[in-house]
Formats: C-alpha cells, structure tokens, sequence
C-alpha cells in the first residue's frame, strides 16, 4: 500500500467584485476599477499563481513577487507584487483539521504601490 500525500492548493477569496471581475472576465464593470491589459495579465497570472501553491512560504521561491507580511498597523495584510507598480493585498488564514490544513486567501485590493 502506498501512502500518497495530496497536493493541496490555497483557496482563493475575492472581497470586492471588481477583483472578481478582473480575474474571471478580464475588466471591471465599474469605471473606478481600470486598469491597462498589461496590468490585469499579470493580475491573473499572480492570481494563479497563488491559486495553485500549497501555502504562504512557497510564494518565496517566486523573487519577482516579492511576498511580504506587513507590519505596524497593517500587521494581518500581506501582499505580492503584481508588477514593479502594483501589488495585490490579501489576507491569509488557515482552515481545516491537522492533516488536512487549507490556507485560503483572500484578496483585498489591487492598488497602485506609488500612488498616493
């Protein structure tokens, strides 16, 4: 008999609709949430990418994403550049029993890292 570990994948949330909109449908309905094609590529590529991890530590082996957990007030947001000017905030969480511990994802905003 073989023991085989299943691959588990993070689980992805969206709080606002327009990320939902972006990631499935490519555009946000509404005209606050524009964004150029370039911008929202990546979005889904850093999407996937979280989508098909097993968990939060295995972002590292990703240098351009640049995973990082912030601190002071903002200490429960982490967050992943989309590119050099954008990056995705989420929060993370675990759910589950002890062998089987799902991390879900869930994303907050997709901002312009410069703007101020």
């Amino acid at each position: 008999m073989y023991l085989c570990k299943t691959s588990q994948r993070m689980k992805i949330e969206f709080e606002h609709e327009y990320l939902r909109e972006l990631y499935e449908e490519g555009k946000a309905s509404g005209k606050k949430h524009r964004f150029q094609p370039q911008v929202v590529k990546q979005y889904i590529k850093t999407v996937d990418i979280l989508k098909r991890e097993p968990d939060l530590e295995s972002l590292y082996q990703y240098k351009s994403l640049h995973y990082e957990k912030k601190e002071g007030n903002l200490q429960d947001i982490e967050a992943v550049y989309v590119n050099m000017q954008y990056r995705l905030e989420f929060r993370s969480r675990l759910t589950g029993t002890e062998h089987d511990v799902i991390t879900i994802c869930s994303l907050l905003e997709l901002s312009n890292h410069y703007k101020k």
